[in-house]
Formats: C-alpha cells, sequence, structure tokens
C-alpha cells in the first residue's frame, strides 16, 4: 500500500555530507541537515541503488515558485500532503513541471547530436552514472543557509525520535516481487528542492533504472 505518510519539509540548509564508504553497505546517500521550528531534520537522499546491479538516474531543472503549487508558500516546518494533485504533491511521471518533455516521443535516449537539440528546447531527460556522478549534481544546487523543500516520507519509527525525511526518490514504479513493491503509489514521489537567490526553484529529482515510466492508479507498472 502507499505510504501512510507522506510530505513535504521546509526549512533552512544548515549542511550536507556523504555517506562515509560502506557504511550502509553499497547503498550511498547525500545527507542534508535542515533546520525547521521542530528542531534539525536529517534527510537522506539517494544517490545509489538498493540493488547493486540496479543504477540511479537523476535530473535537475529549474523552476518557477508557481510551478510547485502549494509548496511553495508553506511556512518553515514539516507539512502533510495528501496524494493528490492540487496538494503540492510530487509524481515525477504525471505533475506537468516535472516529466521530461519528450518523454511521449521517445522511450530510449536519442543520439547526441538530437539530444543537444532537445536540451536547448526544453527537454529534461534522465541522467545515469555512478553514485559519485549523481552526488555531484545534486551538491550543485545545494548552499548552507538557502531554502529547502524536502519532499518524502517523514521518520516514524527512529528508537530515538530523532527528526528527518527519508524516501526522498520516486515511489512508483517498482517491478513486481520486489520488496518495494508494496509501496508503490501515485503523488508520493520525494524530491530535492531549493530556492534560489533570484526567487526560483532547484528541483533535483532521482529514481532507479528497476523503476517504470509508466504507472496505473495504483503507481504499479504498465506496459
Amino acid at each position: 500500500m502507499p505510504f501512510d505518510y507522506y510530505g513535504v519539509l521546509s526549512g533552512t540548509l544548515h549542511r550536507h555530507y556523504r555517506d562515509q564508504p560502506d557504511t550502509q553497505g553499497r547503498w550511498f546517500h547525500v545527507n542534508l541537515e535542515v533546520d525547521a521550528p521542530a528542531g534539525r531534520y536529517h534527510c537522506a537522499i539517494d544517490v545509489d541503488s538498493h540493488k547493486s546491479n540496479v543504477g540511479v538516474q537523476w535530473k535537475s531543472f529549474t523552476v518557477d515558485a508557481g510551478a510547485l503549487g502549494p509548496a511553495a508558500a508553506l511556512a518553515p516546518g514539516y507539512h502533510d500532503l495528501d496524494s493528490t494533485p492540487d496538494s503540492g504533491a510530487m509524481d515525477y511521471l504525471r505533475h506537468p513541471e516535472l516529466t521530461d518533455r519528450t518523454g511521449v516521443l521517445f522511450r530510449r535516449r536519442p543520439p547526441s547530436w538530437l539530444q543537444e537539440l532537445l536540451d536547448l528546447l526544453g527537454s529534461r531527460p534522465w541522467h545515469t552514472g555512478s553514485n559519485v556522478d549523481a552526488a555531484a549534481a545534486l551538491e550543485t544546487v545545494l548552499a548552507p543557509g538557502q531554502r529547502v523543500l524536502i519532499f518524502g516520507e517523514p521518520f516514524t519509527d527512529d528508537p530515538e525520535g530523532d527528526l528527518g525525511m527519508h524516501n526522498v526518490h520516486q515511489n512508483q514504479g517498482d517491478p513486481e516481487g520486489s520488496q518495494w513493491w508494496p509501496e508503490n503509489g501515485i503523488w508520493q514521489d520525494g524530491a530535492t528542492v531549493t530556492q534560489r537567490p533570484d526567487g526560483r526553484y532547484d528541483v533535483f529529482l532521482n529514481k532507479f533504472s528497476s523503476q517504470a515510466d509508466r504507472t496505473d492508479s495504483g503507481g504499479h507498472p504498465v506496459g
């Protein structure tokens, strides 16, 4: 079933750091410490696969505040979001400002010459690389003191009661038989969003190559 709790943390970035090698097996995160009225939150951004043979993918782009809907105007703190299009929730496959605008035409990555043209026309393709590549891409939009919005699932079972966010990645399209299949759902995707000095927002999206780019109303793969 989809997440019991899904929402967005609005706060100020204190710092970020990468996991040390092998601290979580082969899983790798960029960790953000975000200050909000309730305290300092630990936000774990997945930039590596949960399975060694599955790659990570990401994309980043800039949008106006209006593209984020109600989320852009939220006060500092954690806010639950309904998994609906008008709540401010994220959905990589359905939100009109998040999708690859050429996805309807191309199901595979086009040739390099065509990709350069598509980039000029506003395409938002997925990039594939190592965890180091993904971490470096995320870090280009992180700066201490900036406002951030972290979409995902709040920690609810931390024995020490620490504040935090996880599942900050696509949360739908996991294949049948995987341990994450039961958590598939629409309008519950994670994302890292940072505000620029000019008031616009940099959006960083991340997913795993095993996750489908077409899903049904339950968030399960189709096609």
